[in-house]
């Protein structure tokens, strides 16, 4: 609201200013004081506006402040806006800088717990041969559209609030809106790449037969072609119909469900996946073993459901006014340590990588030892070479 106000106060400030030049006028011409938009007056005139309506998120006193038109213009405020409004009575700038603070290093703390795990959870399928199969393919693809969130949350960080003197409600640069929109396409990389791996648990139980290397190529279309492409019409649009601030702001609200809705739809299509799978592992058709195979690895993606999408759900249908403290909450700082929590299910937790890693632990435990008693047996026999000969008489031989 406050951005608008201030395109509105310039615009017809600029056209009072093009009237002037060809029809001089006298009085007090527009005038934007950072707050509100004084609008042209004439000598002797006293105008008054109601308090910012960002005041009002602090105060419920509905105050004026009076400004009055002389013919050297515009007066200073009586009074100011702190004390119309009990503005600085009633709000506690230390305390709330307190908390915002304290909860961005809480979910600063959760995406770096993410970005080390997930990380780690990619260097242990990488670095084991025994892991490079389609399946652990499109769970890094999942890992690498976490570690891209984790990251576009810090570049968002370090660039809204580099200067922390600036209102960074106000900000309307290029390296903010990019990283305002570099946000968004890595959470639609993360809905998308869900999607797959339901879709691909769905073939791998349907076409059992057939080599799944085939379908990868369709997997990364989907998992990073779909966001860039949604990402791409929704850049188009903002900046040509809604170029306002960071992009940030969701005032306009079909805009807006250009992300929303391909991401509703997604995480629609992903539930009858999941659905149509669980169905499929109780028919008496798939025999014992290859059941309970595929039944851990759609636990671990059922898991999701809730860890996903159900708030993202949820808030989608609500105004964006509606419990913007509990979607901040959910968003931020429980959704912080999303990534760690697939990072464990898909990686840490799962038997094979378990025993893998049990069974290098053990090799590189028994070739240190054998490597270590070998090297004292070699400085044993060294030591009883170089022992001197002792002739009758324990006198040395020279």
């Amino acid at each position: 609201m406050l951005l608008n106000s201030l395109e509105n106060c310039l615009n017809t400030e600029l056209e009072q200013n093009l009237h002037v030049i060809f029809v001089p006028s006298s009085g007090c011409r527009t005038d934007w004081d950072e707050i509100r938009c004084w609008s042209r007056a004439e000598v002797g005139q006293v105008v008054n506006v109601s308090c910012a309506e960002v005041f009002q998120l602090f105060s419920h006193n509905q105050g004026y402040v009076f400004r009055n038109c002389t013919k050297e213009g515009w007066t200073d405020l009586y009074p100011p806006y702190e004390e119309a409004c009990d503005f600085g009575q009633d709000v506690e700038p230390e305390s709330e800088t307190t908390y915002f603070s304290t909860f961005r290093q809480f979910y600063t703390a959760g995406y770096a717990t993410s970005l080390v795990s997930l990380i780690s959870a990619i260097l242990v399928f990488a670095a084991f041969r025994k892991f490079h199969c389609t399946r652990n393919y499109i769970h890094i693809n999942l890992f690498a559209s976490f570690i891209l969130r984790a990251s576009a949350v810090f570049i968002k960080d370090s660039v809204l609030f580099a200067d922390e003197t600036l209102d960074h409600c106000l900000m309307s640069t290029s390296k903010c809106k990019s990283a305002v929109a570099f946000f968004q396409f890595s959470i639609l990389a993360n809905y998308f790449w869900l999607l797959v791996e339901g879709v691909y648990l769905q073939i791998l139980l349907a076409l059992t037969f057939v080599s799944q290397g085939k379908y990868f190529w369709w997997y990364i279309l989907t998992g990073w072609g779909m966001p860039s492409f949604i990402l791409t019409v929704w850049v188009v649009i903002k900046n040509f119909f809604d170029d306002r601030g960071c992009w940030d702001d969701n005032e306009n609200a079909f805009i807006w469900w250009i992300i929303k809705g391909p991401i509703t739809v997604n995480f629609i299509i992903f539930i009858n996946v999941i659905r149509i799978l669980v169905q499929k592992l109780r028919s008496p058709a798939v025999r014992g073993s290859e059941s309970g195979h595929f039944m851990r690895l759609a636990k671990s993606t059922l898991f999701l459901i809730p860890l996903f999408g159900m708030h993202y759900i949820l808030f989608a249908f609500l105004p964006e006014d509606t419990g913007e403290t509990a979607r901040l909450y959910i968003e931020l700082g429980l959704g912080s340590f999303q990534g760690f929590v697939v990072a464990l299910l898909y990686c840490f937790l799962n038997g094979e990588v378990q025993s893998e890693l049990r069974r290098r632990l053990h090799k590189w435990h028994t070739q240190n030892h054998l490597s270590t008693a070998k090297h004292r047996i070699t400085l044993t026999q060294i030591t009883v070479l170089e022992k001197p000969e002792l002739c009758p008489g324990s006198v040395a031989c020279v």
